[in-house]
């Protein structure tokens, strides 16, 4: 399936008193660059949740940190889908310094009804172009 990459710099509020990027912040990074590769399809959030009902929300998240970032570091953000269902996607997720690995997981995110909040099927358009 395709791979999305964006690169990000870490700024002084990404990190924590000991220098490096706070651990919650790797989530963040994942999150943007989901939202970014969403985009660079043609598909706006806010506008899924206006003119489709359609919200997707993390569901579960597996997350391995294996190296620190630090400050005015430039790192790389990949998300790739590895799986589709029909109310769900699965993404793999890496954060990368130049060929570094820094941090990797996976992400399930939920199709939901964005007023009932209850599952919802994937529409057909996103899923073509996703995957």
């Amino acid at each position: 399936m395709k791979q999305f990459n964006w690169p990000v710099r870490v700024y002084y509020e990404d990190t924590d008193a000991g220098g490096v990027v706070f651990y919650a912040n790797y989530l963040k990074f994942f999150e943007r660059a989901r939202t970014e590769m969403l985009r660079s399809f043609g598909f706006e959030q806010d506008r899924l949740i206006a003119e489709q009902n359609v919200l997707f929300v993390v569901r579960s998240v597996s997350i391995d940190y294996l190296k620190p970032a630090r400050f005015n570091e430039q790192i790389d953000v990949s998300a790739k889908i590895i799986e589709n269902k029909k109310a769900s996607l699965t993404f793999e997720q890496s954060i990368t310094r130049q060929q570094d690995l820094l941090c990797n997981g996976k992400i399930r995110i939920a199709c939901l009804d964005a007023k009932s909040m209850k599952p919802k099927l994937i529409p057909i358009a996103i899923l073509e172009q996703l995957t």
